[in-house]
């Protein structure tokens, strides 16, 4: 079943929803894939096809972290495979 296309209030949704329930997993995007190993709390911003933008706070500072997908995402159901699938590769990599 295909997902809807990527628009801004999909994007919305989606980091509404990550930011809501998933913090921790959000955090680990931005540890492992946006090369903010040092962040202490995240929040996603935005998603679009080709990846997703997270505000780190390192040190007590947000610092901006862009995070690119390993391919060019085809809907928000591929956004949410994708997902699942970078934490249960971040957490193979811990």
């Amino acid at each position: 079943m295909a997902g809807d296309v990527i628009t801004p209030a999909i994007s919305d949704r989606i980091c509404a929803h990550m930011n809501d329930d998933h913090a921790d997993a959000v955090l680990i995007y931005a540890k492992v894939f946006g090369n903010a190993s040092e962040a202490t709390a995240a929040k996603m911003l935005a998603i679009d096809p080709e990846g997703m933008d997270i505000s780190a706070e390192v040190d007590g500072q947000e610092q901006a972290v862009r995070v690119a997908f390993d391919h060019t995402l085809a809907d928000s159901e591929d956004a949410h495979q994708t997902l699942i699938a970078m934490i249960k590769q971040a957490r193979q990599k811990g």
